[in-house]
């Protein structure tokens, strides 16, 4: 393994956390000496409240660890994030997470990680790499089970928009979804597809899903499978008064989504999701199993539920700690655990 430390650097630049110390005896080489540890967070998506809870959640996993934390961010931009796995290669980092990004720009990259001796995981991009372990949130049956919930809402005939973005592992996952769906149930008429990853992400969408609905006005249903396409939907619905006429279905969540699935009239009508914030926990656990010499699995999976309006109202959820409360598979997910292994404070 290659561990040439920076403390000096990772004081000025980097989250120095030191909380989980007191377990930190009876952790394995080399988490029994936490704070000689550092690994980097590398990451293409950044926008959105999804992005923001799954860093706190890597924060905290790695705050109750005690190891050191960088945070690369590349905003989108593919070159840039493959030189800032480099950065973090010959700044001599213990282990990687990889935060979605394209195929094609981080295969070589991690690919160079691995053989300078470094721990990789990804999530929710394809590296292509037996060596690293694939996070994910069961993409495809995010996908799946919004879909089954739009035809148990609307039947098995109805006239669709859709939003994608080919390229982005998780979006394909879930577009493998949506094709079995539309050929399962050919009265589903797939009227237009929009997607895009411009920032603002949701604003950018809503500019193209109100071209969509405007030129589309038979459109009843819109899949949305990412919470920031479904916000740009919702935004170009309301502004055409098409709320009352039109359901959109999406993948993941956050407070702000619920505020929005709650609002008086609204068309978004149900979310599959994971908490983001466990996601980065599981994360980060799974790179301090491969630190410590075990292994996480090839494919390590943090299990999606389905939350829809009705329930949101229903139980008067407000924000992601009611949701916790109510669903308590979102404050904790048994996955890439081990009895040494501190965890954050519930």
């Amino acid at each position: 393994m290659l561990r040439r430390h920076f403390m000096a650097l990772a004081s000025a630049a980097s989250l120095a956390l030191g909380a989980g110390a007191a377990t930190a005896q009876q952790a394995p080489a080399p988490l029994d000496n936490p704070g000689d540890v550092t690994i980097a967070l590398v990451r293409y998506l950044s926008t959105g409240d999804f992005f923001q809870a799954y860093l706190s959640g890597v924060e905290t996993q790695a705050e109750a660890l005690g190891v050191n934390l960088r945070v690369l961010d590349s905003r989108q931009d593919a070159a840039l994030q493959a030189d800032m796995v480099d950065q973090a290669i010959a700044l001599g980092v213990d282990g990687i997470i990889i935060q979605h990004g394209l195929t094609e720009s981080m295969r070589d990259a991690a690919q160079r990680a691995v053989e300078a001796g470094i721990k990789v995981v990804a999530f929710d991009v394809n590296v292509e790499n037996d060596a690293i372990p694939q996070i994910e949130q069961s993409d495809y049956l995010l996908g799946k089970l919004a879909l089954e919930q739009a035809i148990e809402d609307n039947g098995d005939s109805f006239t669709a928009g859709y939003v994608y973005v080919p390229g982005i592992a998780p979006l394909d996952r879930r577009h493998v979804a949506w094709e079995e769906i539309k050929e399962a149930n050919p009265g589903i008429e797939e009227a237009a597809r929009i997607g895009t990853l411009d920032n603002p992400i949701a604003n950018a969408n809503a500019n193209q899903a109100r071209a969509a609905l405007q030129a589309n006005p038979g459109i009843s249903v819109f899949f949305a499978p990412y919470n920031e396409f479904a916000k740009g939907v919702k935004i170009a619905a309301d502004e055409l008064g098409l709320s009352g006429q039109m359901s959109i279905y999406s993948a993941d969540i956050s407070t702000a989504d619920i505020a929005l699935m709650r609002e008086p009239g609204s068309a978004w009508k149900a979310t599959v999701a994971t908490n983001p914030a466990v996601v980065g926990e599981v994360s980060v656990r799974a790179l301090a199993l491969m630190l410590a010499g075990e292994d996480p699995g090839a494919s390590v999976i943090v299990p999606p539920t389905l939350i829809t309006q009705t329930f949101l109202n229903d139980e008067n959820i407000r924000n992601m700690e009611d949701l916790g409360a109510k669903m308590p598979q979102f404050q904790h997910a048994d996955v890439a655990m081990a009895d040494w292994m501190p965890l954050p404070p519930r």
